[in-house]
């Protein structure tokens, strides 16, 4: 059940918050610096994370914090080519392997709902007419809200009224 929405994705009342990152990416901007700034406990995680396992594109990382917040961090873009530089962009298969992935993650820890922005299409780079199917494709058929935040509003909660239930 996907349901476009306006708003600000950081005030949203799913159980979990999935956008897309690069690997060991140093989320200084969009999305990712807002989670950063909201969330200093969850970058810190992140790079102990990246720098153990290593994370590839296509793949995702799960961090929980306080208040049953669930942030789902998916590599839809490739890593840097060195240390401190600029991610790469965002590929149409790191982001159907993404979200398998997610898809998976939200019927095994049975989440209630979900939020994620036009995933890829900013900082990624990807344009929305090839990433909107593949979130049809993959998330369509959750039997829970899945909220995608088409268009981002400062500071405006978003109406999830549609059934959106917490875990």
């Amino acid at each position: 059940m996907i349901h476009e929405v306006s708003g600000d994705i950081l005030l949203s009342k799913a159980a979990a918050i999935a956008h897309g990152i690069a690997p060991n990416d140093d989320f200084h901007q969009g999305l990712a610096l807002s989670l950063r700034e909201r969330w200093p406990a969850m970058y810190k995680d992140f790079r102990h994370y990246c720098h153990q396992a290593h994370p590839k594109p296509g793949t995702l990382w799960t961090w929980g914090g306080p208040g049953h917040v669930r942030i789902v961090n998916l590599f839809t873009q490739d890593g840097a080519p060195t240390h401190g530089g600029k991610p790469g962009r965002a590929s149409t298969a790191n982001v159907n392997h993404c979200l398998r992935e997610l898809h998976r993650l939200v019927e095994t820890e049975k989440f209630g709902s979900l939020a994620l922005p036009r995933l890829a299409t900013g900082i990624g780079g990807l344009d929305w007419e090839l990433v909107e199917p593949l979130i049809r494709q993959h998330l369509g058929a959750l039997k829970i809200p899945v909220f995608v935040y088409s268009r981002f509003e400062s500071g405006k909660a978003a109406d999830e009224s549609s059934g959106a239930k917490s875990k």
